[in-house]
């Protein structure tokens, strides 16, 4: 992933919030990130320095004057080192400093001597970000290529309501690896779809499968963090929707079928890892149906084929669909590639349905065939847009 073997410098400013940047930590390092914490005074009147030296597995930096010797590295070696550098949370007052070139201590020195990306998490008093000073200086900072992320709405430390909050790490976590990430796809229009279609036998039963969404909405927020215009059309998912793509919630396939065809035109990339229904029940009962009978009977027929319809109408756009097999995988896989005209195809099994994981064979209209390993499913994504990104630039360009 992205994140993997960075050096990542994690500021910690002091507001309230500052407990949270543990967990950030804690996240960095599990993603396999080198975490070098920098906390100011502040900070450490909140939490201890312990706390973030035992997680992150590296020494505090707090004194800008502090003799080298116990690890080698003066602020300047921090500064060239950095791949990006996070500061959570970010006060008013650390954003005033850094957008006024202010370096009185470890931190803003830093900042001011990398040539990394900076990402800042603004938390604060609400009434404190409303001020035209401190929304001038995000404004600064964002015009000068900082990356700026949040912050939330809700209940304050100091017992308010309103815009202030520290984002929720995740989304830090989606900042810090958008940060990092090469725009090798700035300028593309991505729709992924995504989940699980439900058909409706009555008003409370239907007919679906256990896709979790997970690997749609994995490819939406990699396409998006690597620059992307994304439109994400999702069946029912109890995943959060990723910010910044468009987002269109659908439950039955004639549903997804009708938001795809909608956006397909405009769409220089399309990537369906849906599991769509392909069959839904002829006649839909009005009422529950009772427990009259030992045997139910179901006439089923076939919902619309939403891919090969794309690859009837296709007119340049670089077309990927999603296989589940459970069998002869490849020459399944292949015959699917070709009946219905696709750039590529993953074919995938049951076993990542609902999981984490997936464990997948692409193959490509040049019969370039990969077997991958068992990956997270935000690896799988990363290593399926890298192949959409290596086959538009050459042999399919």
């Amino acid at each position: 992933m992205v994140i993997r073997d960075k050096n990542i410098i994690l500021g910690v400013t002091g507001g309230i919030a500052a407990y949270k940047a543990l967990e950030l930590t804690r996240l960095l390092k599990k993603e396999g990130a080198v975490v070098w914490p920098i906390m100011t005074e502040s900070a450490k009147k909140l939490i201890s320095a312990l706390s973030f030296e035992t997680l992150a597995g590296n020494p505090v930096f707090d004194d800008l004057f502090r003799p080298t010797g116990g690890t080698g590295i003066s602020h300047i070696e921090l500064a060239d080192r950095a791949d990006l550098i996070v500061i959570v949370p970010a006060t008013a007052n650390i954003i005033g400093k850094i957008a006024s070139g202010i370096a009185d201590d470890t931190l803003t020195t830093v900042v001011m001597a990398t040539g990394a990306r900076v990402l800042i998490a603004p938390a604060m008093n609400h009434r404190m970000y409303e001020n035209p000073i401190v929304k001038g200086n995000i404004e600064k900072l964002k015009a000068q290529g900082y990356c700026i992320v949040g912050p939330g709405e809700g209940e304050l430390a100091c017992g308010w309501e309103g815009k202030g909050r520290l984002a929720p790490i995740e989304e830090i976590m989606d900042g810090v690896g958008e940060c990092l990430s090469t725009k090798d796809l700035a300028g593309e229009k991505v729709l992924v779809t995504a989940a699980s279609t439900r058909e409706a036998i009555d008003p409370v039963r239907f007919i679906s499968n256990a896709s979790s969404g997970r690997m749609g909405y994995a490819l939406a927020k990699a396409a998006l963090r690597r620059g992307a215009e994304v439109v994400l059309v999702s069946g029912p998912s109890a995943l959060p929707v990723p910010p910044g793509v468009t987002f269109v919630g659908v439950t039955t396939a004639s549903e997804m079928g009708e938001a795809s065809i909608r956006y397909f035109p405009q769409s220089t990339i399309v990537v369906m890892a849906a599991a769509v229904a392909d069959y839904r029940p002829v006649k839909r009962h009005p009422t529950k149906v009772k427990k009259v009978s030992s045997l139910l009977t179901i006439e089923l027929e076939r919902t619309q084929d939403i891919l090969k319809e794309m690859g009837s109408k296709r007119n340049g756009q670089f077309l990927v669909g999603f296989a589940l097999e459970t069998e002869d995988v490849v020459d399944n896989a292949s015959r699917k590639l070709k009946e219905k005209n696709l750039d590529m195809v993953v074919a995938n099994s049951p076993r990542g349905l609902s999981s984490d994981t997936n464990q997948v064979t692409v193959i490509d209209r040049e019969n370039n065939v990969e077997a991958m390993p068992p990956l997270l499913k935000e690896e799988v994504a990363d290593r399926i847009l890298d192949r959409i990104v290596k086959l538009k630039k050459g042999v399919l360009k």
